[in-house]
């Protein structure tokens, strides 16, 4: 199978890995979203295979093959594929404007997936000739088993059965759920770590403190703050942001000090500040 990831931020590279260490996947096209965008995302993919073969989890011929899988360049590359995962940014009109110049371009048996995290399927595929589904992977993709598939009501059965098994030959675990907003991770998770920032600006406890009671006390791997920090506090907004327009409940309000950091430019881990630095 040849597959098109596009996007090379935060995710596309990641997910590209992915396809690339996937045994059933022969070529993986990874493409700039826009053409404007800089670096191709392989430089990203090759960092991470450094750090696993300086610590011997990977040798560097089997690093090697993987990224002789993976061919850069624009999405115009993407004609060839039969499966694309579109990673841009978590905007509903650059994802809409992304997908309607792939649909002129892709093969009519192609299947469109996107990686949105809270954005709803139907807005981002209207006016597409063929179906769009849901394939939404976590943060890092190469570590994280979840995949989240999300159908709408029009979404064939066919097309929802072939996208779980591609994720399962992955090694993902992945979940079929309905189209919702926030789907499922998202709309427990945000909102914790919305409250959690809350917490934090009333001076209740120490960034620290908030952590290090969640991981104690809830038995998570990660505090709150820290994980925002990893999403990218920009994602966290945007997420509450549309499920709060979805929904009308106050719950999913973003706690003014977030909106603060993000207008501030302190994202988290990509900007190198966020509640830690980094």
């Amino acid at each position: 199978m040849k597959v098109a990831v596009i996007g090379t931020g935060t995710l596309g590279p990641a997910i590209a890995q992915v396809f690339a260490e996937c045994g059933r996947i022969e070529t993986v096209y990874l493409c700039r979203g826009r053409d404007l965008a800089t670096g191709n995302g392989k430089d990203k993919i090759e960092r991470a295979y450094d750090k696993l073969i300086r610590s011997g989890k990977l040798s560097r011929e089997q690093a090697d093959a993987y990224l002789d899988k993976i061919v850069t360049g624009p999405k115009e590359n993407a004609a060839r594929a039969e499966l694309l995962v579109e990673a841009v940014s978590e905007n509903l009109e650059i994802k809409r404007k992304v997908f309607r110049e792939l649909d002129a371009i892709c093969g009519e048996r192609c299947l469109f997936t996107t990686n949105t995290s809270s954005l709803p399927i139907n807005e981002i595929g209207d006016g597409l000739s063929r179906p769009l589904i849901g394939m939404h992977f976590f943060n890092p993709a190469p570590v994280m088993k979840l995949v989240e598939v999300v159908a709408t009501e029009d979404t064939p059965r066919e097309m929802i059965d072939t996208v779980m098994q591609v994720a399962a030959d992955l090694g993902k675990s992945p979940i079929e759920i309905k189209e919702a907003p926030g789907f499922v991770v998202n709309r427990v998770l945000i909102p914790m770590i919305n409250e959690a920032i809350s917490i934090y600006a009333e001076g209740v406890a120490s960034i620290d403190d908030i952590d290090t009671a969640m991981r104690l006390g809830a038995n998570q791997p990660m505090g709150p703050l820290a994980l925002g920090d990893l999403i990218g506090l920009d994602v966290v907004l945007s997420i509450l942001n549309v499920m709060l327009k979805d929904t009308g409940d106050p719950k999913y309000v973003p706690q003014p000090m977030l909106k603060k950091m993000v207008r501030e430019k302190k994202l988290g881990r990509k900007t190198g500040e966020g509640f830690y630095k980094y």
